[in-house]
């Protein structure tokens, strides 16, 4: 055991879907559901850190004191989070940093979120200090362009080809088939994802993942509290919310231009390439032992960058490490089992809190079909807009 690790007593979702609801609705079921999965009551819980979601109204911008007071109050301490794509981690966080402070032993982790139609859009208003908005206004440039452009970016640097990219939507719709929480459950042929309609040259629909309605939770205690109420259970052992070191050299949504480095050199390591790294180094570990991951393939494209990134493979040769089979249930490290966004579509608040749910389950040996044989060690990584850095490794 190192001095960072909390346990994971106990996990939960609400299904991802286009349900209609109110947000906090998809929290308190994930938010019960853990609670039935850790055996504890809602009273036994010490400190609520919550996901905010910017589209849900002010009770949105303060999830910690709506999920508490949905939960019913109890006067015990919250915080609020955003960070974007990355959010769960950076409530995650909160979390772990408070009981690791000895200021607690049992904290909560809950986002939620209820998506529009159609892709996400930045606040409304004449916004020209805002990054996000700027680039809607001036380029048009919604998130499948970006995708678009790092998927171009593949094929130039690497030979990348659209049958790689539809490769990796067939493997994770294979693995989200078996999912009780994903949306979409049916597998689906190359053939299939090439003739869906192009949304973002190279790229068609349903090779970019959707926007979805979701929750997820989690129940972190101390080490010490997990032995007295626990005989197994697995830990958290690194955590990364780093950002980007400058100069930044490689574009980043929303931005629409890189620091130059012409005055001063790049970093060694670029900033998707230090998200895991961070992780990895308080957990002691490598990424050559892994048995699973979950990275955030909001594109099929973009799911090969983060076999690059998290140290699967070295640059050019993810299309390889795909096309061979080793990223793949029964292969050397099986990249999102849980389907991935390909299979559950973007609940933003929520989607690294469940990323670290279906690590536990599958480290718990609890993921039924998509089960990872094996699996004692894991990682998530993802990353928020605005240089949100997002990872986490999970071990029994």
């Amino acid at each position: 055991m190192n001095e960072h690790e909390v346990a994971i007593l106990g996990v939960g979702m609400h299904p991802w879907g286009k349900w209609g609801r109110n947000f906090v609705e998809y929290g308190v079921h994930a938010i019960q559901a853990a609670l039935d999965d850790a055996g504890l009551a809602w009273t036994d819980v010490e400190f609520v850190a919550g996901g905010d979601t910017v589209r849900n109204g002010y009770p949105g911008y303060v999830s910690g004191a709506t999920f508490a007071q949905a939960m019913g109050f109890t006067g015990i301490p919250i915080s609020s989070s955003y960070a974007a794509c990355a959010t769960g981690a950076q409530a995650l966080e909160s979390a772990r940093t408070r009981i690791l402070a000895g200021m607690c032993d049992v904290a909560l982790v809950v986002g939620a979120d209820t998506t529009p139609k159609g892709f996400l859009a930045p606040a409304k208003g004449e916004r020209q200090l805002d990054p996000d908005w700027l680039r809607f206004r001036l380029l048009g440039a919604t998130n499948p362009t970006y995708f678009g452009l790092y998927a171009r970016r593949r094929m130039e640097l690497f030979g990348a080809t659209p049958a790689d990219f539809a490769r990796v939507k067939v493997k994770n719709s294979r693995h989200g088939l078996h999912n009780p929480n994903a949306r979409y459950r049916k597998e689906v042929t190359e053939e299939e994802v090439l003739a869906s309609p192009l949304v973002s040259d190279p790229l068609h629909l349903l090779e970019i993942c959707a926007t979805s309605d979701g929750g997820a939770a989690l129940v972190l205690t101390s080490m010490d509290y997990a032995r007295r109420h626990a005989s197994d259970f697995v830990r958290v052992a690194g955590v990364s919310t780093v950002t980007p070191t400058y100069p930044n050299a490689l574009i980043d949504m929303p931005n629409f231009a890189t620091d130059s480095a012409a005055g001063l050199a790049a970093p060694d390591r670029g900033f998707k390439d230090s998200i895991a790294v961070a992780a990895y180094e308080q957990a002691g570990i490598g990424p050559e032992d892994l048995d699973l991951a979950e990275v955030y393939d909001l594109s099929t494209a973009l799911e090969l960058d983060w076999y690059e990134n998290i140290g699967l493979c070295k640059p050019g040769e993810a299309e390889k490490l795909l096309n061979d089979g080793a990223t793949t249930l029964g292969g050397r490290v099986p990249v999102n089992p849980s389907g991935g966004l390909a299979s559950f579509g973007e609940a933003v608040p929520a989607q690294a809190i469940a990323q670290v749910c279906e690590l536990t389950w599958q480290l718990r040996g609890q993921a039924t079909e998509r089960q990872v044989e094996g699996a004692r060690v894991g990682v998530t990584v993802n990353q928020g807009l605005f240089g949100h850095g997002s990872s986490v490794v999970v071990r029994k």
